[in-house]
């Protein structure tokens, strides 16, 4: 991930340019290799880089060869080769950013420019000859981003990849809408993504199959291993982040092979059996024209963490023997998590409880998995969603309703895990990517017929996508994943750590915030009051870190059909209740 601000229609940019170079410096742990500037007229781009591909030459903003386009970008475009391929026009590449094909593609499409993309990204661009900006986020929002005004400069809109960079110009900010883009012409925001699946009154009724499932689940996951640089796989020990690990690891063995068969005859010099830090990059190996180069590691690394014991270490153990990835299994104590929780909280920029409580051992993982030489992780972010698999799901009514729900959750997965993700990895320089929100994927699996996604007696949540896995069938087809781990019940993250986070995260909220808090909440959080001690807690926290406008961007997660109130997976009744016909006993 990079970190990217941006001012457009500024009065006097010259002297405001010392201020957004402050601004873009907090945003600097996000992309921690370079800074970039570019000012033309009243605009002004800024830059922090996270180098994965086009290490080299890509430094940001990019500049077309006449110097009336720039533009900067945080994020990947995994269809860039062929991208540059089919334009209509000669353009001269100044880098191998994957990136830089946006500026002709701006050329030839206009603010139709993003539904070309097939990544996850943010962008500012800026055309000085027509005095324009567009600025657009990728469909789902995997890559922060948002937008802002200030009372103090009318006219003038600011954009940057976290709040952080906008609170100290901004007196008014938004989130920025995934699937949109921003023009300064109109100084409005157009859906420009409009997949079939968009709307949740149209309940999808195409058959279930699963090779089509399998296929292309496996095709999003080799096109995300794009990256010049070691690369590794969250691995918690679930179904999703361990079927993302296994056919990572598929294709990391095919790539082992290539090399093997190359160096036998004489085509690939220098590559070795080195550790994380050394591997050797291979150009030209690869069979799938949507990869550009890979880096060569002796084996497929992977890392988990959890408190000692924790349900999750186990299974990420089991997955990582059976898969024969070269494993890193971390561990945290609670007090170390209850250290990092304000330091957490600044840099999700959010007070959700369930985002808070999933991402301080991410947030601690991250930092272990940079310190080794990584900078780029493979995640399973989006099945639940996309497949129901959260525990509640199991109280859905009907197909229609189930259904409606998946879209709602997809659609906001840019205010929970998709936040969680990115922003916990890249605040330690490290970039997080998730296979399962490709947006062929989703083309896939949210026009299946929900009735085949719906828990049932002698089905598992997720069902599909686990049976879409299983080859006991297939005689001639190694194994994906053992048995164990393919049927095995969904644990949410912040539980699968270690049972004791969340017990540890209540009871500290206890002492630190009393029934007279409760009863009085602050005046400027008006109708968005805390529910629980732990949640009054977080908040208390957040408005530490930013201006109370800034509470607008942030959405609690809740979930349905259900009379819970801690959102956590273990309080759904079904957790204990192993499917054996019981009910939610909160639903």
């Amino acid at each position: 991930m990079c970190g990217i601000f941006a001012c457009h229609g500024h009065p006097s940019v010259a002297a405001f340019k010392t201020q957004a170079l402050q601004c873009v410096k907090c945003l600097r742990h996000r992309g921690p290799d370079w800074s970039g500037n570019w000012t033309g007229k009243n605009t002004i781009l800024c830059h922090e880089r996270l180098s994965i591909v086009g290490v080299d030459t890509g430094a940001q903003p990019l500049v077309n060869d006449e110097g009336t386009i720039a533009l900067a970008v945080n994020g990947e475009i995994y269809n860039h080769r062929i991208l540059r391929k089919q334009l209509k026009k000669p353009y001269n590449f100044r880098t191998h950013s994957d990136c830089e094909v946006i500026i002709p593609l701006y050329q030839e499409y206009g603010i139709d420019a993003p539904k070309q993309l097939d990544g996850m990204f943010s962008f500012v661009l800026y055309d000085m000859e027509q005095d324009r900006t567009i600025a657009a986020r990728d469909p789902i929002g995997i890559t922060s981003f948002y937008i802002g005004r200030s009372s103090q400069t009318p006219g003038a809109v600011f954009f940057a990849s976290e709040l952080k960079a906008l609170a100290p110009v901004c007196d008014k900010i938004d989130v920025f809408p995934p699937g949109h883009v921003y023009d300064s012409k109109t100084d409005s925001l157009t859906r420009y993504f409009e997949p079939s699946w968009w709307d949740p009154e149209r309940i999808p009724d195409t058959p279930l199959d699963l090779k089509l499932l399998r296929k292309t689940l496996e095709k999003s996951v080799l096109k995300r291993l794009m990256a010049e640089v070691p690369y590794g796989v969250l691995l918690s020990g679930g179904l999703d982040s361990s079927l993302t690990a296994s056919i990572a690891q598929r294709e990391s063995l095919r790539q082992r092979a290539l090399v093997d068969r190359a160096q036998t005859n004489g085509a690939v010099n220098g590559a070795t059996n080195g550790d994380v830090q050394t591997g050797t990059k291979l150009v030209g190996i690869d069979d799938e024209d949507e990869l550009s180069t890979v880096t060569f590691l002796p084996q497929l690394h992977s890392f988990s963490i959890g408190l000692p014991g924790a349900p999750d270490t186990k299974a990420a153990l089991e997955v990582a023997k059976f898969l024969g990835t070269k494993h890193y299994d971390f561990t945290f104590t609670i007090q170390e998590g209850l250290d990092a929780l304000s330091d957490v909280i600044y840099h999700l920029e959010s007070y959700d409880v369930t985002t808070i409580r999933a991402s301080t051992p991410m947030y601690l993982l991250s930092r272990k998995i940079k310190a080794m030489g990584v900078k780029m992780v493979l995640s399973g972010e989006g099945s639940d969603e996309i497949f129901g698999g959260y525990l509640y799901f199991h109280g859905a009514p009907n197909k229609e309703e189930f259904h409606k729900e998946t879209v709602k959750r997809v659609k906001n997965l840019h205010l929970s895990d998709c936040l969680r993700a990115n922003k916990s990895t890249s605040a330690w320089g490290l970039e997080a990517r998730v296979p399962f929100l490709d947006k062929q994927f989703l083309e896939v699996a949210m026009n299946i017929d929900p009735q085949e996604k719906m828990y049932t007696k002698d089905r598992i949540e997720k069902y599909i996508i686990r049976k879409a896995f299983d080859t006991s069938d297939e005689p001639d087809v190694k194994p994906y994943l053992p048995d164990s781990i393919l049927w095995r019940q969904k644990e949410q993250f912040s539980d699968g750590v270690g049972y004791g986070w969340i017990d540890a995260l209540k009871d500290n909220a206890e002492l630190n915030v009393t029934d007279e808090m409760m009863a009085n909440p602050k005046p400027e959080w008006g109708n968005d009051i805390p529910t629980s001690k732990e949640a009054y807690w977080y908040r208390t926290m957040f408005d530490e870190h930013f201006p109370s406008y800034c509470a607008s961007t942030v959405a609690r997660w809740t979930p349905t059909w259900s009379k819970q109130t801690d959102p956590s997976g273990r309080a759904i009744g079904t957790h204990v209740a192993r499917y054996e016909g019981a009910t939610d006993s909160g639903s």
